[in-house]
């Protein structure tokens, strides 16, 4: 599934959650913040909010956009663990965000550990010594 949200100077965030009850391992990947046709030269600097390993909330800032010198960021698929907020911390925007979010169903991922292990118990020829 693809996403997009964009963040402005009236809407500051945008938090991507799933439901507590869905059993499916949730994967969201961003891959591009770019500034969008309104945006002044300014510092617009996008922070993700989310939570560590001991639930605390932690805003790490991913993207420094300036129109004058660096619009848009590419960011490789950058995975994140939903829940996750996108804030603009400094700059008025508008900054335009994009990914996408793979659901992953728990049967799904069974499955692909029944391939793995049937891959494992394929005999591999033996490895024989280089001619010299």
């Amino acid at each position: 599934l693809l996403l997009g949200c964009e963040l402005t100077a009236s809407t500051k965030s945008y938090t991507f959650q799933v439901d507590e009850e869905d059993d499916s391992d949730h994967i969201l990947a961003l891959s591009v913040v770019c500034l969008t046709d309104g945006a002044k030269d300014e510092c617009n600097v996008v922070e993700v909010v989310g939570r560590n390993h001991e639930n605390q909330e932690i805003a790490v800032p991913v993207a420094n956009l300036k129109l004058s010198c660096q619009p848009l960021l590419s960011l490789d698929n950058f995975k994140l663990q939903p829940p996750v907020t996108f804030r603009l911390a400094a700059g008025s925007g508008p900054v335009h965000l994009t990914g996408w979010h793979r659901i992953i169903h728990r049967e799904d991922a069974s499955l692909e550990d029944d391939d793995l292990s049937e891959e494992d118990e394929e005999e591999l020829p033996p490895i024989k010594p280089a001619k010299k």
